[in-house]
């Protein structure tokens, strides 16, 4: 593993840490590697795996009511339900946007607590974080956007996708594969766009610019960036996947560096 430091973050005022990982194993690191931060909505694609796992399972199907009437297990996991942002009230019917909403995810969550049994929390840490060995990651808080963890265990969980262990490939790549195309949405930060690309609890890249990704690396680029200034992406092209972690609220600096970092990142390391 080398230990590194990124142009792309010279003149960031706040904590930058940074981690590049390839299939086996971690290529580089920028600051600590094991300072446990909040991720925000990068908890996303955490809880999404979660309920994948129940999938696999057999526990529940995508196609099970949860969430308003109408949506089911797949609605909460696209943004789809028709799910404000925060609240229990839809704004539009299922299917008929792409509304980003913490509010769908939790709800998903408590759905999954149902069908297998056990409080979220619990199910996550003995089905994800546990084998994974992600011993730096606390899955307590709410499970759109309560996750803590460190740059080392957001590296485990982006080898975990690279190369699936608790769920079948084809699964993590329905995961990672546009849910419903052509669906107008926003993404928070950013602007609203004709074609909000977004996979089962996964951001797709797409056509969308600006955009926090580098315009550069391709559409089927997955990720998830958090409003405490935390991304992860997975670019399966090149077989590499990185973090980033910096515990202060997402503003116009992350915007900044952000397209350069990721471009900086591939460039460097795929």
């Amino acid at each position: 593993m080398e230990t590194t430091t990124f142009a792309a973050t010279a003149g960031f005022p706040h904590p930058a840490l940074v981690g590049v990982t390839g299939a086996e194993e971690t290529l580089a690191v920028q600051g600590d590697p094991h300072a446990v931060l909040p991720l925000a909505s990068v908890t996303k694609p955490l809880t999404a795996w979660g309920v994948l796992v129940a999938v696999e399972h057999g526990l529940l199907d995508f196609e099970d009511p949860a969430g308003p009437e109408g949506s089911t297990v797949l609605h909460l996991l696209d943004h789809t339900s028709g799910l404000p942002f925060e609240g229990d009230r839809p704004e539009r019917p299922p299917g008929e946007r792409r509304i980003y909403s913490n509010a769908g995810f939790d709800l998903l969550a408590a759905h999954v607590a149902e069908a297998v049994g056990m409080p979220f929390a619990e199910w996550m840490a003995r089905e994800v974080t546990g084998p994974l060995g992600m011993t730096e990651t606390d899955v307590t808080g709410r499970p759109s956007a309560g996750a803590r963890s460190s740059i080392g265990d957001l590296l485990i969980f982006g080898r975990e996708v690279l190369r699936p262990r608790l769920i079948p490939a084809a699964l993590r790549d329905l995961a990672l594969t546009v849910s419903r195309e052509g669906l107008r949405g926003l993404v928070p930060g950013y602007g609203t766009y004709a074609d909000n690309q977004w996979g089962l609890g996964f951001e797709l890249k797409g056509a969308k610019t600006p955009h926090w990704l580098s315009d550069t690396l391709p559409p089927q680029t997955a990720g998830h960036f958090g409003a405490q200034g935390s991304f992860l992406f997975i670019d399966r092209s090149r077989d590499l996947a990185a973090a980033f972690l910096s515990g202060v609220p997402f503003g116009e600096a992350h915007k900044r560096i952000w397209p350069a970092l990721t471009e900086e990142i591939v460039t460097r390391y795929g």
